[in-house]
């Protein structure tokens, strides 16, 4: 599966026009010193070559599905030798349809089906310390037994350029990755201050309300990895959909 070899440094002499052209846009992304792209660990990672990258079909199709979870498997078994700022990079090649008349909103529902795909697919049980309702404070994404932070970023997001990318892609982060982050809490905090400073400066609208932290009483980690691209919000998690049905089975 071609994808699954992008989980080594990426190679630009092994990747097709369109693989090439799709990671020079984000290199591109992560390198500009005018328009500072406001993830500060995601411009370090890029930087120190942590990140590792998939590049796989249209969005909407089953064949993407697959590999998207044989690809996310491999990373968890191996992402903990990549570096302290690693995370999965995966890009989706999407139709030019898609790219012109795709709203936020379909472009969500296509992320929370992969959601729930990768969740009824998975071979390792739900880690017993994560709450299975994401309506719980401690609740986030999990898969393959790891724990992560899901980022979505779609052709449709104008105002929100922080969320915005020419191919539908997922930026997944595990969370071991971000405890060792914050193990220095004032490095931390001062770090959480520059990056809500440049998404002010990046985005042409004020930042998300449901932008937060993990482990606060009013946090709830599903509503910030698909962010609109105005200040709503979906009223309840897609997620469970998923769980319920599991549940009655």
């Amino acid at each position: 599966m071609k994808g699954l070899q992008q989980l080594e440094p990426i190679n630009i002499d092994r990747l097709s026009d369109w693989e090439k052209e799709t990671f020079e846009k984000f290199a591109k992304k992560m390198k500009d010193r005018e328009q500072l792209f406001p993830c500060i660990p995601a411009t370090q990672g890029f930087a120190l070559n942590h990140l590792r990258y998939g590049f796989l079909p249209d969005p909407r199709n089953e064949e993407a599905k697959i590999q998207l979870r044989k690809l996310l498997a491999e990373y968890t078994e191996s992402s903990n030798e990549f570096g302290d700022y690693t995370s999965l990079i995966i890009f989706f090649n999407t139709p030019e349809v898609l790219k012109e008349t795709y709203t936020v909103e379909q472009f969500e529902e296509i992320f929370w089906n992969q959601m729930n795909d990768l969740a009824s697919h998975d071979e390792k049980e739900w880690p017993a310390h994560i709450p299975s309702n994401p309506e719980e404070t401690l609740w986030e994404f999990c898969f393959h037994g790891e724990q992560y932070f899901m980022y979505c970023g779609t052709p449709a997001h104008r105002n929100r350029k922080s969320r915005h990318f020419d191919e539908y892609m997922l930026a997944i982060t595990p969370r071991w990755v971000l405890t060792k982050f914050g193990e220095s809490p004032k490095y931390a905090e001062k770090i959480r201050k520059q990056v809500r400073k440049r998404i002010e400066k990046y985005d042409s609208v004020p930042i998300h309300p449901e932008l937060n932290s993990y482990g606060n009483e009013d946090n709830f980690e599903w509503k910030q990895y698909f962010l609109h691209d105005d200040d709503s919000a979906l009223s309840k998690c897609p997620f469970h959909r998923m769980l319920k049905n599991e549940k009655e089975k």
